[in-house]
């Protein structure tokens, strides 16, 4: 079975990551300490169930004290279905946790495969998927390491343009060059330490590429310059965006990126300057970065308020990209290296919490260059029908 095992103390829990259901089964006693830590990895598993059903096994718990009683109560409230494998084992339990709970047998160990949903997110909002548990301030430490990292990813950009290495990391290697313009989009984390721990915090550094045939900087650029309809091209993440100011070489927009998980909804309120440098008539490159950053509190109920900047669970503290755009080869060459700020995972979550920051990374990042090659083509498409009608 390809499952997961966690201790806390007395309590022991195993994550079952299903085709149809995302399992947790307890085992020992359920105390609030042990209950602490089960739910905040819930709510960092609950960004990958998507639409399976939630059950939660109780078969092997030996005890359940009120802090344990509390979390259960509310999960079940939340659509979670508590199960038992017995009637004989069911009836134990319900004197303990005073809730309604199902006989449901286990599946066989070869009927459980384990995987990750590919989640569809812009590239910012990769980190909408980590929920740790609990407010934080962004602490000066964390901004300075912050700070130092970016000052280097910059200093690459210009030592790659002014020593005339290669423009594009496609072409660092042949293999990857050649996956690309047969039609596949290539992402890797851009080290060898991603997530990279720093003071308080974690940085993130991905980084992938697309190649779009039969596209000119004349019909990529009216696309990605279209900030009202990123909240169409990126669905469902992008669910509002709107420029602020357009220049010849600086943009200002802003976007409002929301996630919508079993047990919480968040959303982030956050503004871009986009900055534009041409190489030569065939290459440019692009640097966004965010210049505010709000966490949206109660997001969708009426009470909803924007947090101070800086405040909140950490999802996202900072992010920075550099896209670079290269016309060659009867097409376009897109890369994009999405860089981002969130807060810490305890370290007693880091074995649950990493692959799922890598899984949905990578796929977040190909879904959003798949995104960016189906707008242009999209756009690309009328005109190209004109042109044909008119010869």
């Amino acid at each position: 079975m390809n499952s997961s095992l966690q201790r806390r103390q007395d309590l022991r829990y195993y994550i079952h990551d299903e085709a149809d259901t995302f399992r947790f089964q307890l085992a020992g006693r359920l105390s609030k300490d042990g209950a602490r830590d089960l739910e905040q990895a819930w709510i960092t598993a609950s960004s990958v169930i998507g639409e399976r059903r939630v059950i939660v096994d109780l078969s092997d718990l030996t005890s359940i004290d009120p802090g344990g009683q509390e979390l259960l109560t509310r999960w079940h409230g939340q659509g979670a279905r508590l199960v038992a494998i017995s009637h004989q084992v069911k009836a134990r339990l319900q004197l303990m946790t005073d809730q309604p709970i199902a006989v449901h047998s286990r599946a066989p160990a070869a009927a459980v495969r384990c995987r990750f949903r590919a989640i569809r997110f812009f590239v910012p909002a990769f980190l909408m998927l980590v929920f740790p548990l609990g407010a934080a301030n962004l602490k000066n430490e964390t901004v300075k390491a912050w700070d130092e990292y970016i000052q280097a990813v910059n200093l690459r950009i210009r030592d790659q343009v002014d020593s005339g290495k290669s423009f594009l990391w496609v072409d660092e290697s042949p293999e990857r060059g050649a996956k690309i313009r047969g039609g596949e989009i290539v992402v890797s984390a851009a080290g060898k330490n991603v997530p990279k721990d720093v003071p308080s915090g974690l940085i993130h550094d991905w980084i992938g590429a697309v190649f779009i045939p039969n596209t000119t900087f004349d019909q990529f650029l009216p696309v990605v310059r279209d900030y009202a309809r990123y909240k169409e091209f990126y669905q469902p993440a992008v669910i509002d965006s709107k420029p602020i100011a357009l220049g010849n070489a600086e943009d200002r927009f802003s976007l409002l990126l929301a996630n919508k998980s079993l047990f919480r909804k968040t959303a982030v309120d956050s503004d871009y300057r986009s900055s534009e440098f041409r190489v030569d008539h065939r290459r440019r490159y692009t640097v966004t970065q965010t210049t505010r950053v709000q966490e949206i509190a109660d997001f969708g109920a009426a009470g909803q308020h924007a947090l101070p900047e800086d405040q909140g669970t950490g999802l996202i503290w900072r992010l920075f990209a550099v896209t670079r755009f290269e016309e060659r080869d009867g097409g376009m060459y897109v890369e994009i290296e999405a860089i981002a700020l969130s807060r810490d995972v305890p370290a007693s979550l880091r074995w649950f919490v990493d692959p799922i920051i890598r899984h949905v990374a990578k796929a977040s990042l190909i879904n959003s260059l798949q995104q960016t090659r189906d707008a242009v083509r999209s756009n690309s498409a009328p005109a190209n029908r004109t042109v044909a009608g008119g010869q």
